[in-house]
């Protein structure tokens, strides 16, 4: 670590940036401007505080290079949103979904079924751009408000991101806190079952207003897809191969990859699409053509081009983070929040601070993973606390709100697949709000006493 002084306060420098960040989404500019802007101004203090230029470009091209792989996975949800609707999966599931959603309160039961998926699928993002799609469209045509379907999806696909074995952010966890899997589900699973049993209470609640209506647009509907694709159990075999391939633990690129190679196949095979039209809808979008304009709008998607804002932005959010490590902007905050914690109840409650802190300044919930893990191991030692909780405080708080911020990776990564932005969504992401309460709660009920102070979890 560099022991180099710069020449403002590091907080300030902090904040500064993300101003600029806050002030494109309130102007309306593309969020990597604001980014940008963030790293030239943060290159320039740090330039003025003695660094070598050459050493923090360095740091931007090494930033670059150590998300390769995530930049390619980017561009394949945006093809794999446009094969899921193409081949006729998406439409095959909302035509089989009309009927069985009748009168089912749609909220609570896809709910359910998102957490449970994005748990085998280990990827939050990933459910969002395949099942997610599908229930999207099935809500919609039950006459549910675009922006409350989009919120309840990501409340139930960020369970991947939380406590799936095969979430990177969950082996993220593991790792940085020396921890089995078998040891930080068991901590998870304190706040996770009460956190899942309110947020199911609550959309089943909402869902109520939903369940009885006017179902003569879901005929339209099915008519619609009827007419437009030719619809078959059999292609269902497509999501059922990426759940298998998920549980199974390959990896994302192979997995997106063979996604988007079978869902090629079924497209040509089932709707008789071409090779130019199935390549054209993975590099440049899909639009239905269905008799319903009003069922074309659901059955639309960007492809790999759609996704290039997205890339360009977690490009500039991340070159923006090393360049916040390389100049030592952020343990000095990090050393303010650990100041004075001297009870295991603060001490989960500081951590959990630090951790949403970490994962709204740094646009990504891996600073929020790391920091406090390397910070706060001996604090949780010195007070008799297992770091199993630690892990649980980071994964209820800096791991669940990401997708809340406009100016968050995940954030703009769900716009282009549902369409909407977060400022939309996140009022009715109720889960990514009940479970850091759920867990303060917790934290007080087990630590809140001075003579439970001194029980070891």
């Amino acid at each position: 670590m560099n022991n180099k002084k710069t020449a403002l306060n590091p907080i300030a420098i902090m904040i500064i940036s993300l101003g600029f960040i806050i002030g494109s989404i309130i102007l309306s500019i593309p969020l990597y401007i604001g980014f940008l802007a963030g790293i030239i101004f943060t290159s320039a203090v740090l330039v003025k505080s003695g660094y070598e230029p050459s050493d923090l470009l360095k740091t931007i091209v090494n930033s670059v290079l150590e998300i390769k792989n995530l930049i390619v996975v980017i561009l394949f949800i945006g093809a794999t949103t446009s094969i899921w609707l193409s081949s006729g999966v998406v439409p095959t599931i909302m035509y089989y979904g009309f009927t069985y959603m009748e009168g089912v309160n749609f909220l609570f039961a896809a709910f359910l079924i998102m957490s449970v998926v994005s748990l085998f699928m280990g990827t939050a993002v990933g459910t969002m751009s395949t099942v997610g799609i599908s229930l999207s469209g099935i809500g919609m045509g039950l006459g549910i408000p675009q922006s409350l379907v989009v919120g309840m999806l990501v409340s139930g696909a960020f369970v991947a991101d939380k406590v799936s074995p095969l979430s990177g952010l969950v082996n993220l966890l593991m790792t940085t806190n020396n921890k089995s899997y078998k040891e930080i589900f068991r901590s998870i699973l304190i706040t996770l079952i009460p956190t899942i049993i309110v947020t199911s209470v609550i959309y089943y609640i909402v869902g109520i207003n939903y369940t009885s209506g006017d179902y003569s647009k879901l005929l339209l509907y099915k008519e619609a897809i009827a007419s437009g694709f030719n619809t078959s159990p059999l292609l269902l075999i497509l999501p059922v191969i990426i759940l298998g391939l998920s549980i199974a633990g390959l990896n994302s690129i192979i997995t997106f990859l063979i996604g988007i190679g079978v869902g090629s196949v079924l497209s040509i095979v089932f709707q008789g699409a071409t090779i130019k039209s199935v390549v054209n809808s993975i590099f440049f979008g899909y639009k239905g053509n269905t008799p319903s304009a009003e069922l074309n709008k659901l059955l639309v998607s960007g492809g790999m081009v759609s996704m290039i804002e997205a890339i360009l932005i977690v490009i500039t959010a991340l070159a923006l983070v090393q360049l916040f490590e390389k100049g030592n902007i952020l343990m000095p905050l990090m050393e303010k929040l650990v100041n004075g914690i001297n009870t295991k109840m603060t001490l989960i409650w500081r951590t959990g601070l630090m951790s949403t802190l970490l994962t709204m300044a740094t646009c990504d919930q891996t600073a929020g993973i790391i920091l406090p893990g390397k910070v706060l191991q001996n604090k949780y030692r010195e007070l008799d606390l297992d770091t199993a909780v630690l892990a649980r405080a980071v994964s209820d708080t800096g791991i669940i709100v990401a997708p809340l911020m406009p100016w968050n990776i995940n954030s703009f990564l769900i716009k282009p697949i549902m369409g909407i932005t977060a400022a939309q969504y996140a009022p009715y992401a109720v889960l990514c709000y009940v479970c850091p309460v759920v867990s303060m709660l917790i934290s007080y009920i087990l630590y809140g006493k001075p003579e439970k102070q001194r029980i070891r979890q």
